[in-house]
């Protein structure tokens, strides 16, 4: 089959992990057990041997999805001329087991025929290890093991007439659906009449877990405690203004996003896919940055999702309390499960999306020098705090050892909040972070008369402002630019007034928004920094535009007071969703979705700019 676009996606998951399903049925990216485990499923990256599980009406004319309202519950519609048919899929939460048993991972999916007779084929192909194990199959009652070396997966099923359409049938068994084995896959394909429907379970247990070839227990059971829980826990959103329905989908998969053994959220649910189509900037999100904390408490305490930022903060307060790194107390980002390894390897054997070569797993951008984040740790330290609990003094003195750490090293050069590959420079975007560092620590020290170096944190404080005032501003140009001695432009550089570094309406800084509309910009869209032109990212091709740098366009137009331009920017981002409210990290020159996907920078960035462009709109 030909690659589907990106956002074709849907996703469901279970806050371990996620499945990507796309609008033709098939699952296409799916990793067991965990986010940043190895794939089951790839053929999002290689469409012969990645690997895939797909539920479809061969006789259907057309397919449609939406998620059930307020959930993560994805239904896929297929339409003949006579007849209509759903999948519904799903991952169940398991909000808690008993001692000694291992974490249970379950892919639902229930065919259901609504109106005549309608065909389905199922075909199920896993690829275990991004591809690089072979596998056994065994037929077993209702289903089939799938094994490799490393991993087992079972696939059930279950038939049964639904009383409440087709009470004339009520009593009548449907006939076991029989799998066939052909080439290390499941196949099968069968006729479901009106009120007829077909569960099928594919399960996994971490550890090996055993209890993988039970019959299917209650699926529509499992359906409605997955409803609830999503429901449930959207009923805490406390956002009522104009574009509810799109921030409440962000929130919901902002959470699908969210590891739920240790509160760290993911930048993005897959690795690899393309910056731009064959090229060679293709990354792998599935891990946690530093640089979306005070994104990610912001928009969960913004939200009501008190918990979620209270989990999140323990993950961060963990990080800060370890030893010191190569590049200082932090890295620029960790495993879900904090860990620091995180190797760069190139998958040779898989083809990429669309031919976008190479598929990289692992992120060398762990190892790189980055100064912002430790703006973006304190600012959500400083938020939390704010909005939500007073922070401990253990965690004060953590907060310390990092100002000491900021006001010996803020004027060294950096691989910048980009992660590029050209080189380090005197990044402007970095200066900025490393301000809201000490900035947000004085705020602090001042409310609660908490113990600071006063006299030297002023000082350095002050002595970073001058040097943006100074040296990353061009008065040639009327803008505030990439880096100290440049004239290249830096999306980046619109979040000066979203951290209260300038007034939104001081000249230098309109005249940075207006230099970045004319040199970055395309109507709504903005490119995050001018490939070839500033400090050079070391790679070859283009990219997309940047959606967070979109969102962060209509922050900035908002807090000036060019409230009519910021909402047209903003209605116009929301089209360039997919159909179901979902973005990837760019957007192509056609519109298409490019980058990982879902995106939670994104997502993080249109909630707050729907948040903050509402509030001004009255």
């Amino acid at each position: 089959m030909p690659y589907l676009p990106i956002e074709s996606y849907g996703v469901i998951g279970d806050l371990h992990t996620v499945a990507l399903v796309g609008q033709n049925g098939s699952i296409d990216w799916c990793c067991l057990p965990n986010f940043d485990s190895p794939s089951v499923f790839a053929r999002i990256l290689d469409d012969e041997i990645g690997g895939f599980y797909r539920i479809h009406s061969p006789d259907a004319k057309r397919s449609k999805q939406m998620y059930l309202p307020e959930t993560n519950v994805l239904l896929t519609r297929y339409f003949g001329d006579e007849a209509l048919g759903e999948v519904t899929d799903f991952m169940p939460v398991q909000l808690s087991r008993r001692k000694g048993t291992s974490a249970r991972h379950q892919v639902i999916r229930i065919v259901k025929a609504i109106r005549g007779s309608i065909r389905f084929e199922l075909e199920c192909a896993p690829a275990f290890d991004y591809a690089r194990q072979t596998h056994r199959v065994e037929p077993i009652p209702d289903g089939v093991i799938f094994e490799s070396d490393s991993e087992r997966l079972a696939l059930v099923c279950a038939t049964y007439v639904d009383p409440g359409i087709s009470s004339v049938r009520a009593e009548e068994s449907l006939p076991p659906i029989e799998f066939r084995i052909e080439n290390g896959r499941a196949l099968a394909t069968f006729t479901l009449t009106e009120g007829d429907t077909a569960t099928f379970i594919l399960r996994q247990r971490e550890n090996g877990g055993s209890q993988l070839t039970e019959p299917p227990q209650a699926p529509d059971d499992e359906l409605l405690n997955t409803i609830d829980y999503w429901r449930d826990w959207l009923s805490r959103c406390n956002y009522r203004g104009r574009w509810r329905e799109m921030v409440e989908r962000s929130a919901l998969v902002l959470k699908l996003l969210t590891f739920k053994p240790t509160g760290a959220m993911v930048a993005a649910a897959t690795c690899s896919l393309p910056e731009e189509i064959g090229g060679e900037r293709n990354w792998d999100y599935r891990y946690t940055w530093v640089r979306d904390a005070a994104f990610t408490v912001y928009a969960f305490l913004s939200l009501g999702f008190t918990q979620e930022a209270e989990d999140f903060m323990r993950w961060l307060e963990n990080r800060m309390g370890e030893e010191e790194h190569a590049n200082g107390p932090l890295q620029v980002l960790y495993r879900i499960d904090g860990h620091h390894e995180i190797p760069e390897e190139h998958m040779d054997h898989l083809k990429g999306y669309m031919n976008s070569l190479p598929v990289r797993v692992g992120n060398l951008a762990a190892t790189q020098f980055q100064l912002d984040i430790y703006g973006a740790l304190i600012d959500s330290i400083y938020l939390f705090d704010k909005h939500h609990t007073r922070i401990s003094y253990d965690l004060w003195l953590q907060v310390l050892r990092i100002l000491d750490f900021v006001i010996d090293n803020w004027d060294r050069p950096d691989d910048g909040i980009w992660e590029v590959r050209g080189g380090r420079q005197q990044f402007v975007y970095s200066k900025l972070q490393c301000w809201v560092a000490l900035d947000r620590a004085l705020r602090m020290a001042r409310k609660y008369g908490l113990p600071i170096d006063y006299g030297r944190t002023i000082g350095e404080h002050d002595r970073i402002y001058r040097w943006i005032m100074e040296k990353g501003y061009d008065p040639a140009i009327g803008s505030f630019v990439q880096y100290s001695g440049s004239d290249a432009m830096d999306a980046a550089t619109l979040m000066m007034p979203l951290v209260h570094y300038c007034s939104p309406r001081d000249p230098r800084m309109l005249g940075t928004i207006n230099r970045i509309m004319d040199e970055l910009g395309f109507g709504s869209l903005v490119h995050r920094y001018a490939i070839g032109k500033g400090a050079g990212d070391g790679l070859s091709g283009k990219e997309g535009t940047f959606s967070i740098c979109s969102f962060w366009l209509v922050e900035a137009l908002t807090l000036a007071g060019r409230h009519e331009e910021a909402r047209l920017n903003f209605e116009k981002m929301l089209t360039y969703a997919n159909h179901l409210g979902l973005y990837a990290e760019q957007l192509g020159p056609s519109g298409e979705a490019l980058g990982n996907f879902p995106q939670a920078f994104t997502h993080l960035g249109l909630i707050s700019a729907a948040y903050k462009l509402d509030r001004a709109l009255g």
